[in-house]
């Protein structure tokens, strides 16, 4: 088995398990929380879901409520310490 397994493997291993891992909870989500996925059977019968409340709370969900009172920044103390002038 060592012959197989190498040292320099490792951080490619966990960079696919991390990625498998997002994929995972992507569809997972999309499968069970989105309102445009029909599973129940009495949701596939009818020809046009009224559901507009459903989609909005999806596409608004508290993440994305909580990144609109943010700045968009991606570091804004190193942004803020590169910008300020010394007096």
């Amino acid at each position: 088995m060592g012959r197989w397994v190498r040292p320099e493997v490792y951080p490619l291993l966990g960079a696919m398990g991390f990625v498998t891992t997002m994929v995972v909870f992507q569809l997972t989500r999309n499968a069970l929380l989105n309102p445009d996925c029909r599973i129940n059977k009495e949701h596939r019968k009818m020809g046009i879901l009224e559901n507009e409340d459903e989609g909005e709370k999806y596409a608004q969900h508290n993440f994305r409520k909580y990144l609109r009172t943010r700045q968009p920044q991606v570091m804004p103390s190193l942004n803020r310490f590169f910008s300020q002038e010394d007096n």
